[in-house]
C-alpha cells in the first residue's frame, strides 16, 4: 500500500502548478467505476471571464491572459477551447487519470456567479458539465458515507445552505 501512495504521490509531484481541483472514483452499482473530474471556479463577484484570453490575442494585441476586456464570439469560443484543454485534457492529468482509474472521466465544472452566461453555455456545447455550487452543496449534503464531519466550520457552513 505504501508502495502505491508514493508512486501516486510522485504522479502528482509531476504535475507541479498545474492543479487539479477534485478527482472522484466511486464503484458503479453494475461493476467498473465512476471516474469523475471536477472544476471549481467560485467567484462571488467575477471581475473577468472563466477561461482565459486566447494565447493568439495575448500575442497579437499584448494583453493579459486575464484580461476582463470585451471578447467576440470567436476569442471566447477559441478561449474556452484552450480552457477546457489545459483544465481537463493536458497530457499530464490525462496520464494521472488512467493511472488512478482507467477508463472515461467526467468533466465538470462547479460554478457560483460568472461574468458572462454565454460562456457557460460555451463550456457546455464542449462537453463540460456545470453545476451551480449551491446545487453541488445539496448534492454533497445527501450523500450517505463514511465522513460525517468535517475539520473546519467552512465547509459545514456551505453544505447547510438552503
Amino acid at each position: 500500500m505504501a508502495q502505491q501512495t508514493r508512486l501516486l504521490h510522485n504522479s502528482w509531484d509531476k504535475l507541479g502548478v498545474d492543479e487539479i481541483d477534485i478527482l472522484e472514483i466511486r464503484p458503479s452499482v453494475g461493476g467498473g467505476f465512476e471516474c469523475r473530474h471536477v472544476e471549481a471556479q467560485l467567484s462571488i463577484n467575477p471581475v473577468s471571464y472563466i477561461s482565459r484570453v486566447p494565447k493568439a490575442l495575448q500575442k497579437e494585441e499584448g494583453i493579459g491572459a486575464n484580461s476582463a476586456k470585451k471578447r467576440s464570439i470567436v476569442d471566447l469560443q477559441q478561449g474556452v477551447a484552450e480552457w477546457v484543454e489545459k483544465k481537463f485534457n493536458k497530457k499530464e492529468k490525462t496520464a494521472l487519470k488512467a493511472q488512478l482509474c482507467p477508463g472515461e472521466w467526467s468533466k465538470e465544472l462547479v460554478i457560483n456567479v460568472v461574468k458572462l452566461p454565454e460562456e457557460v453555455a460555451l463550456l457546455k456545447a464542449a462537453g463540460v458539465v456545470v453545476h451551480s455550487l449551491r446545487d453541488f452543496l445539496q448534492e454533497m449534503a445527501k450523500e450517505e458515507g463514511p465522513i460525517h464531519a468535517a475539520s473546519g466550520a467552512d465547509l459545514v457552513s456551505l453544505v447547510s445552505l438552503k
